[in-house]
This record gives structure tokens, C-alpha cells and sequence, in this order.
């Protein structure tokens, strides 16, 4: 299966403060919020929606196609993404403006307060998703948060040309309205979200939750430590539990994580629970790491703790589509 990963491509910013947030919130005065928090660590980070589910799959040994835009200080992302199995040949590159940037402070109860800047990622509107299905024959496409023209035109081209697609808006919910969301979702052959993603999508478009379900596929919402819930029309609804415990030391990117690892199990032709085994053992991986893509995954490692979590027969249903490039 030929998957394409459209969305961001970013640098992060990733900061943690020793504290609280709730503890400088005053619930009265947040219509004249006003503060500030001493970051204690600063790292700078390959990110961005896109290149993270790309990075995700490709350490499993897949090889997805990037679809976003990007500045000219790409080069090195490139080569990192490159070096680890992505195909980056359709990065638009911008003449003008630099890659995005995600700025981004996570306080000890793994709470964050974030920034986007958008910057060449507002002309990932011009890309065009044609050529690219020509080339490669598309199986399946994950729209992921971008642009909001380029989301659009990603989904608008998918249904005309019969591309099976994931609407993925995430980050991008709570800037859209409703119209703006309901031509996103409707029709996908599959709608992730979280948790709260899932109420706001139900909020914004007026939709109730079972008339979401109704238009589309498959749902998955991810739970934090709850795990995952799977929806399919027709069919009963699956629960995933998360991986297992492990150290909390980041949460950003264990979201793309998921959606690497659920894709890879797409990619393989597995059931959706066993897809979904597959992301919360990546998620795992990404929890414990400072950065969405510093985490090292070796082949025997990783079946050792999908073993571990989801137990010997669905390891060995698993362990085919796992073709870590590490031992």
C-alpha cells in the first residue's frame, strides 16, 4: 500500500517549566491574561505533523511520501528524513519564507501552552496531489493539519480522483468552523481525533457523535492513558489499552506517533486493533523522549514490548510489517 502523509513540516521549539500552569491561572481573569514562565530546558527539534507520522513509519520500515511545504533551511530535514526511508521528493519548497516553527511549554503535569508559526506551510495550498498519484498510485492519503486552503484542496482532490482518505485536522479544529470541518470529514474512510478533538469536531459542526460516525468509515480516537476507541460502520467497537507504563517525559508528537504506527498496521493489511497495537507501542516510545523524533527503535526491541503489552499472537501477526532499519 502506497501512503502519502500531507500536513506541516516544522521545527519545534520544546520548553518545560518546573511548575504548574494551573497555578498562575486565575479562572476570573483569563479575558486579561498576562504571564510568563522561566523555562528550565530548551530543545530545538525536527517536527511539524507531517514529517513526524513520516518519521514514525518510516523507522518501522515503511516508506511513506511527504507531502507539505517548507523553507529553504530544509536541507538538513531533508537529509535526515531521506537518510531514514522518507520520500521527500514532494516537498514544495518556498523562495520566501522559512519553515514553520512550533513553539511549545510543557509544565510538569504534562499540561503545554504552544505558538505555530506558519510560514512556508501557507504555500502548501499550491501543491497539487495529480502528478503525485500518477507517479506512485496512491493508496491512501492522511490529510493531516496544514495550510487551511491546501487541507482543503487535499480533500477536495481526493474525492474527485477517488483517492481513499484520513481527515486528521487535529491542531487546525480550533481555528476552523463548522462548514469548514464538515467539508474535512465527511466522506473520509477514516476521522482521528482525540479525545476532546472528538467533542469539539460534534461542537463546531452540529453534528452528534453517532452522526459523525455515520459519515465516515472508520473512527479512532485516541484516550491518553484510556487508550484508543475504534468505530466502524457495521461492526462492534474496539478498545485498545495503551502500551503498557512508561516514564512521561514528553508528550508532544505521541499523537503522530500513533497515527505512524495505525498506518504501518493499514499499510500491512491488519485489523484495526492490531493497527492500533502497533501506534500505542509507538506512542510509548515517543512519551518517554524529549523530541517527536529522537527516539530509537530497534526491530527485536519493539516486538519485545508489543509482546509484551498485547501478548504472542498478535506479536506474531505484527512482527512481518516491523522492519526496523536498527537492530
Amino acid at each position: 500500500m502506497q501512503i502519502a502523509v500531507t500536513g506541516s513540516i516544522a521545527t519545534d521549539h520544546l520548553m518545560t517549566f518546573k511548575g504548574r500552569f494551573a497555578d498562575s491561572l486565575v479562572v476570573e481573569q483569563l479575558d486579561k491574561i498576562s504571564v510568563s514562565f522561566l523555562a528550565d530546558a530548551l530543545e530545538i527539534r525536527r517536527g511539524g505533523i507531517a514529517g513526524n507520522i513520516c518519521f514514525g513509519m518510516a523507522v518501522l520500515g515503511t516508506r511513506p511520501l511527504l507531502v507539505g511545504a517548507a523553507g529553504e533551511d530544509f536541507a538538513d530535514y531533508r537529509s535526515w528524513l531521506s537518510r531514514h526511508g522518507v520520500v521527500t521528493d514532494h516537498v514544495h519548497i518556498s523562495d520566501t519564507r522559512h519553515t514553520a516553527r512550533f513553539v511549545c511549554t510543557t509544565d510538569d503535569d504534562m499540561a503545554q501552552i504552544a505558538t505555530f508559526y506558519a510560514g512556508a506551510m501557507s504555500e502548501a495550498r499550491m501543491i497539487e496531489l495529480g502528478p503525485i498519484h500518477e507517479r506512485w498510485g496512491l493508496d491512501l492519503v492522511l490529510i493531516g493539519a496544514d495550510d487551511p486552503e491546501a487541507m482543503l484542496r487535499h480533500t477536495e482532490e481526493c474525492r474527485s480522483r477517488g483517492i481513499p482518505f484520513v481527515a486528521d485536522p487535529s491542531q487546525q479544529l480550533a481555528f476552523a468552523d463548522g462548514p469548514f470541518i464538515r467539508k474535512l470529514v465527511d466522506g473520509a474512510d477514516y476521522l482521528i481525533t482525540n479525545e476532546y478533538e472528538s467533542h469539539l469536531t460534534s461542537s463546531k459542526t452540529g453534528w452528534s457523535q453517532e452522526e459523525i460516525d455515520d459519515r465516515v468509515t472508520t473512527r479512532v480516537i485516541t484516550l491518553g492513558k484510556d487508550g484508543a476507541e475504534i468505530r466502524t460502520k457495521g461492526a462492534e467497537t474496539i478498545h485498545v489499552p495503551v502500551a503498557g507504563e512508561v516514564e512521561r517525559v514528553d508528550p508532544t508528537g505521541v499523537g503522530d506517533a500513533f497515527r505512524a504506527g495505525f498506518l504501518v498496521g493499514l499499510s500491512g493489511g491488519l485489523d484495526h486493533e492490531r493497527c492500533a497495537q502497533i501506534g500505542s507501542v509507538l506512542a510509548a516510545y515517543v512519551l518517554e523522549t524529549v523530541g517527536t523524533q529522537e527516539y530509537l527503535v530497534g526491530r527485536q526491541g519493539f516486538l519485545d514490548r508489543f509482546t509484551a503489552a498485547y501478548g504472542d499472537v498478535a506479536a506474531a501477526e505484527v512482527a512481518p510489517l516491523v522492519r526496523c532499519t536498527r537492530d
